[in-house]
């Protein structure tokens, strides 16, 4: 359906800026903000998150920390502070 709406000029240049990049138009990524604006918090698909628990740089898990064990991680940042 075609239609006309009065867009703030800065959000039609940034919508312009995302479409270049995305290669998609700037009627797909209005349509795509819409949607996801108009989609309830609970229906959004939820992005994994991953936890790197060891880089091999030295900066992971220090030794003796079990994440799956609440209480022992209490303990350690009890020592800590």
């Amino acid at each position: 359906m075609r239609t006309t709406l009065t867009i703030d000029d800065e959000l039609l240049r940034l919508a312009k800026e995302r479409a270049a990049r995305a290669g998609k138009t700037v009627s797909q990524v209005v349509e795509d903000a819409i949607r996801q604006s108009l989609t309830p918090v609970r229906d959004r698909a939820r992005t994994p998150i991953t936890l790197v628990v060891d880089s091999g740089d030295g900066l992971g898990l220090g030794p003796g920390v079990d994440l799956d064990d609440s209480a022992a991680l209490l303990d350690l940042m009890a020592e800590d502070g």
